[in-house]
């Protein structure tokens, strides 16, 4: 490049999601949040909850407040830190980068002090026994003790891809032992309005299966209409 970028880019401002949407997602399993956007909306299963859930009750809502650090990076996580609104949740941008933690147990400490309500990244941690102690939920890739560096650039406020999916600041985070799924601002309401319907659903088949039920008419149906046939060998 002719010009090197800032190290950091801070956004002050983005669209928020309301204190009753953000309601309407709590102790929603994040199965019901897929299922009312057309099952989708997960990150990768390679962004789990820290320890799978052993230790921490992984379970958080709210809104993404994205740190695009970069490969190996921390310094939009730190931004990040400096901007966030108590019950947001640190999205921190890696990239993918392997071999490298993206944030460690003093760090959370102080994300937790500032009120936040969770931490994600598609990069690794470290310091599992001291993350356990602060308590803050987390879901990341692995564990590494290798160190980040400081040194950007780096934005915060705007959007990175996590995951394989694109998550814009502002965008509900729903996420718990099953994974992280991504409500995007703008479908935040029809997906309060799905929901309702979601569970329903869900809790008929419950009450179905837990009475006996174990038949799939969908298969009886396409045995019956000659699309599906049973064979001997």
């Amino acid at each position: 490049m002719i010009q090197e970028p800032r190290q950091l880019t801070l956004r002050k401002s983005f669209p928020r999601p309301t204190k009753a949407q953000i309601d309407a997602f709590r102790d929603v399993p994040t199965g019901f949040v897929c299922d009312a956007m057309d099952g989708q909306g997960a990150l990768s299963s390679e962004i789990k909850a820290i320890g799978d859930g052993r230790d921490i009750k992984c379970h958080a809502v709210g809104p993404a407040i994205v740190a695009d650090n970069g490969p190996a990076g921390i310094l939009g996580t730190m931004g990040a830190l400096h901007m966030l609104e108590a019950g947001d949740i640190v999205v921190a941008a890696v990239h993918g980068h392997k071999n490298c933690s993206a944030s460690g147990d003093q760090f959370m400490g102080m994300l937790k002090n500032k009120g936040a309500a969770g931490f994600v990244t598609d990069g690794e941690m470290r310091d599992y026994d001291g993350i356990v102690e602060v308590g803050l939920p987390a879901w990341c890739t692995g564990l590494s003790p290798n160190s980040p560096y400081a040194t950007g650039p780096a934005w915060v406020g705007f959007g990175a891809v996590v995951g394989g999916v694109r998550i814009e600041s502002g965008d509900l985070i729903v996420a718990d032992v099953n994974g992280v799924v991504v409500v995007p601002f703008p479908k935040i309401d029809h997906v309060i309005a799905k929901l309702a319907e979601v569970k329903a659903l869900e809790d008929a088949l419950e009450a179905k299966v837990k009475s006996g039920f174990c038949t799939m008419a969908a298969i009886e149906e396409m045995l019956s209409d000659g699309r599906a046939v049973l064979v001997d060998d």
